[in-house]
């Protein structure tokens, strides 16, 4: 058991985890994370707190913002709009390819990084020779994926919540179509798609409950002995843990856990010949 608060750089941005060590600071409190580039300002937005679980490795909090920190962190974010706009306008008059997604500025080393998008592989160098001239720094352009894109932007995904990726998701998993086809869900981009235009991260989140589900109860079509008698599987409710069951005597549907659904006999010894050998 330990301590943790979570900060964020922006607001409604990605949270990041850390310990407070000796400090106490409250939501809405102006607090330093340690980074590769020094201590930078963000803003507390879960206040420190007992967790059961092992946060062994977490970094601890530098301490709280200073006034003079606070000016520090506007002043780099007045440079790095700056920067963002002159990227844009320079990108235009080159006629380059590419879209500014956001910009990074250390100001212990004058050194911007531009992450930037583009379909395929642009040639930046004369771009970057005017950029750093312009702003009078070092200048890096980074290009990163639609993933990256939508992590970096935010926005609000089809579930009407801000974006796992920009909020609490640290890294991207795998997602494939079949998640979706487990999970009977409409193969239809527009439908399984996030704001990124790739397959959304939250289909993995309950893909292993399906395949759990899948490997345990019986098949649709499959003949079955219910609570209510004899009956054929014709549908499946994973979340509830349920099978529905047309009862072959009334007719009638009724949904009945995994648990009190077996099947007939004859199923049971074509499936297991060599143990009633």
């Amino acid at each position: 058991m330990g301590m943790v608060c979570a900060v964020s750089f922006e607001r409604y941005g990605r949270l990041y985890y850390l310990d407070p060590g000796t400090h106490a600071p409250k939501v809405g409190d102006l607090v330093l994370v340690p980074t590769d580039e020094g201590p930078e300002v963000a803003e507390c937005v879960w206040a420190p707190q007992y967790v059961a679980d092992d946060i062994g490795g977490l970094p601890t909090l530098a301490g709280i913002a200073t006034p003079q920190d606070v000016e520090r962190d506007e002043r780099n974010r007045r440079r790095r709009a700056e920067a963002k706009v002159a990227a844009k306008r320079l990108i235009r008059e080159h006629a380059l390819p590419m879209k500014v997604v956001a910009v990074d500025y250390a100001g212990a080393r004058n050194r911007f990084t531009v992450y930037f998008s583009a379909e395929g592989r642009v040639d930046f160098r004369a771009l970057v020779r005017d950029l750093a001239k312009t702003l009078g720094a070092r200048v890096e352009l980074r290009q990163i994926g639609n993933r990256d894109v939508a992590r970096v932007q935010g926005g609000i995904g089809p579930c009407g919540r801000d974006l796992c990726c920009a909020t609490f998701l640290k890294d991207f998993e795998p997602v494939s179509i079949r998640m979706a086809k487990d999970q009977d869900l409409p193969v239809n981009p527009l439908k399984i798609s996030g704001a990124c235009g790739r397959l959304m991260c939250c289909l993995k989140y309950e893909h292993p409950l399906y395949q759990e589900f899948k490997a345990t109860a019986p098949r649709v079509g499959e003949t079955v002995e219910s609570p209510e008698g004899a009956g054929v599987v014709v549908g499946h409710n994973v979340p509830s843990g349920s099978v529905v069951v047309r009862v072959n005597e009334t007719g009638r549907r009724c949904a009945c856990s995994v648990a009190s659904v077996c099947g007939t006999r004859q199923e049971y010894d074509a499936a297991h010949p060599t143990e009633n050998a």
